[in-house]
């Protein structure tokens, strides 16, 4: 009997020894998942960096091109404005002058079409 009661422990002790090994290998199993988890993440993570740099350059590229284009329409502008207002003022006089002679001076003529009956 002490011979199956001491084969019945070796059983039991050699049952926990797998099972701890079961429960290391395990907690190794799960520190490889976190530890391939963090690496994966870094790596995205680096991806992403660099893919947003690319965008921005390109954007930075785009961007510019049409903010040269913005400045350049509005000095255009700037400069028609200036051209318009000098114009204004150069002919505004003469043109004043124009208009009032046109209207005061007013030369009354009958109409060819009236008939006068008396």
């Amino acid at each position: 009997m002490t011979s199956q009661s001491q084969g019945i422990q070796q059983l039991l002790q050699a049952e926990k020894r797998a099972k701890d090994k079961l429960e290391e290998a395990k907690k190794r199993k799960g520190k490889r998942l976190k530890q391939a988890k963090e690496e994966a993440t870094a790596e995205i993570d680096h991806y992403r960096l660099q893919r947003e740099k690319e965008f921005r350059s390109k954007q930075t590229n785009v961007m510019g091109s049409q903010g040269n284009l913005s400045a350049k329409i509005e000095e255009q502008t700037t400069e028609t404005i200036r051209n318009l207002t000098s114009s204004y003022h150069r002919n505004m006089e003469s043109m004043m002058k124009k208009l009032l002679s046109t209207i005061f001076d007013i030369s009354p003529e009958i109409h060819p079409n009236f008939r006068h009956e008396v």
